[in-house]
């Protein structure tokens, strides 16, 4: 039962909560990345899976970080996203990385332009005074990239071992 509800609700809703994060504060935080991790090895342990395929998880997810640091390193993503689409290959595996990390590319690739046009036009005055609009408005800020990799994170899952032996 635990377990299922590690399935169901955890992964879920820590995507949720890392996009909006992103939206509101442009930042996604260290917690997030670590309650990922952990919440892997718990439901991992819960259901039995084999060290072989832990270690396999694990391997995938230090290719992502790695890569995702070197994209922070050249200032092409935040840390904080390099961080989450790690913790989020921990969970994929290396079975949905490619398709999780073309989904996080369209996704990020469509926000980034719907963002670029927002900032184009003049604020709404509904959004006016709202300190995350403002901040997403400005021409010199950053794009909240944790939201594509959340949706993408979320178009993936549901295809997953762990939804599939859970019965979902």
């Amino acid at each position: 039962m635990l377990h299922d509800a590690i399935i169901i609700l955890l992964f879920p809703a820590l995507m949720a909560f890392a996009a909006s994060s992103d939206l509101l504060t442009m930042t996604i935080s260290n917690r997030v990345s670590l309650a990922l991790v952990a919440g892997f090895f718990l439901m991992a342990f819960l259901a039995g899976t084999r060290l072989a395929d832990i270690a396999s998880h694990a391997g995938a997810a230090t290719i992502v970080l790695v890569g995702g640091f070197v994209c922070f390193s050249r200032g092409w993503m935040g840390g904080g996203d390099a961080k989450l689409a790690a913790a989020t290959v921990l969970w994929l595996g290396f079975e949905h990385t490619l398709t999780y990390l073309v989904w996080a590319s369209l996704l990020g690739g469509a926000l980034t332009y719907l963002i670029l046009k927002f900032r184009l036009a003049p604020l709404p005055q509904m959004l006016a005074g709202q300190p995350w609009a403002e901040r997403l408005h400005r021409v010199d800020a950053g794009v909240p990239y944790g939201i594509a990799l959340a949706a993408a994170a979320l178009l993936v899952y549901p295809d997953t071992s762990f939804m599939r032996a859970a019965g979902l």
